[in-house]
C-alpha cells in the first residue's frame, strides 16, 4: 500500500513544461563518480572567479548515464551554470553549451541525495511508460534550486527534467 501511495504522490507532482533554451557554462566530468567532488570544487572555483554564484546564475547538471549502470571510466556528467555571455577560454576547461528548448516532464525532489535516485527511477520506470510520452534526444538534467549548506540537506530542492518529444 505504501509503495502505491508514493507512486501516486509522485505522479501528481509531475508537470509538463516548455523549457526555454538556456545558454550554459559547462565543466565536463568524465570518469569515476568518486572523483566528481574534485570536478565540483574546480567548477565552484571557476564560478567564484567569474562572479556567477547560484543566486545569480542557475545551476544545472546534465546526466549522460547512470553511474550504477556503467563502468566508472564511462561515467559522464556536465556541471553547468546559466550564462548570458560566452565563456572565454580558461584554464579550468569550462566551455559553452546550450540546453535546448522543448517539452519536459519535471519532478521536484525535496530532500537529501539518498532518495534522489528513487525519484529518477520513478520517472523512467513508472511515469514514462504510463504517460504516453516519448523521450526526446537529450539527456536527463537537473536544476538545483536550493543547496546545502544554504539550507539543511533535508530541505534541498532539485527539479528533475526529463526531455520529451513535442
Amino acid at each position: 500500500m505504501r509503495k502505491d501511495h508514493m507512486k501516486s504522490a509522485h505522479h501528481e507532482q509531475i508537470r509538463i513544461v516548455n523549457f526555454k533554451e538556456t545558454k550554459i557554462a559547462v565543466f565536463e566530468h568524465y570518469g569515476n563518480p568518486r572523483h566528481q567532488g574534485d570536478s565540483i570544487r574546480k567548477f565552484i572555483e571557476w564560478r567564484r572567479l567569474n562572479h556567477l554564484p547560484p543566486k545569480v546564475s542557475a545551476t544545472y547538471n546534465i546526466v549522460y548515464n547512470n553511474p550504477a549502470e556503467v563502468k566508472p571510466e564511462e561515467y559522464r556528467i556536465d556541471l553547468c551554470a546559466e550564462i548570458k555571455q560566452d565563456v572565454a577560454e580558461n584554464k579550468f576547461g569550462v566551455r559553452n553549451k546550450t540546453i535546448p528548448s522543448g517539452r519536459c516532464a519535471v519532478l521536484r525532489h525535496i530532500g537529501s541525495d539518498d532518495t534522489f535516485e528513487k525519484a529518477v527511477r520513478y520517472l523512467y520506470a513508472d511515469w514514462l511508460p504510463q504517460s504516453g510520452e516519448e523521450l526526446r534526444d537529450f539527456p536527463l538534467f537537473f536544476q538545483g534550486v536550493t543547496f546545502f549548506p544554504d539550507v539543511p540537506e533535508n530541505e534541498s530542492i532539485v527539479d528533475i527534467y526529463l526531455p520529451l518529444k513535442d
